[in-house]
């Protein structure tokens, strides 16, 4: 039987674990993009509700918004209708996601 060599097999074991490693670090940080990124809208869609209140008490009719294309929590349905899309639990892709993980 031929011999072992420990520090060989210690060190290809190392390198194993580092791609794992780095594989869940990406993870980790595009996930966090996500929550960055989460935060940053719900802050712009509190600006954009303070900025149609404020053109609305500077005497913009929510008519005349509307027709300018400035309809009230227009941010907020867009976001709404991309969640319930997201959130559908039998999609090809989240069935093969869930299948891949076991």
């Amino acid at each position: 039987m031929p011999t072992i060599d420990i520090e060989q097999t210690r060190n290809q074991a190392r390198a194993l674990l580092d791609s794992r490693i780095e594989s869940v670090t990406n993870l980790v940080k595009t996930r966090q993009r996500i929550t960055d990124l989460r935060e940053q809208l719900a802050e712009a869609e509190r600006e954009d509700r303070r900025a149609y209140v404020r053109a609305t008490k500077d005497g913009w009719s929510p008519e005349e918004l509307k027709k300018l294309g400035l309809e009230t929590g227009a941010a907020g349905r867009r976001r709404k209708a991309a969640t319930s899309r997201t959130m559908e639990p039998d999609t090809p892709s989240s069935s093969s996601e869930a299948n891949a993980a076991q």
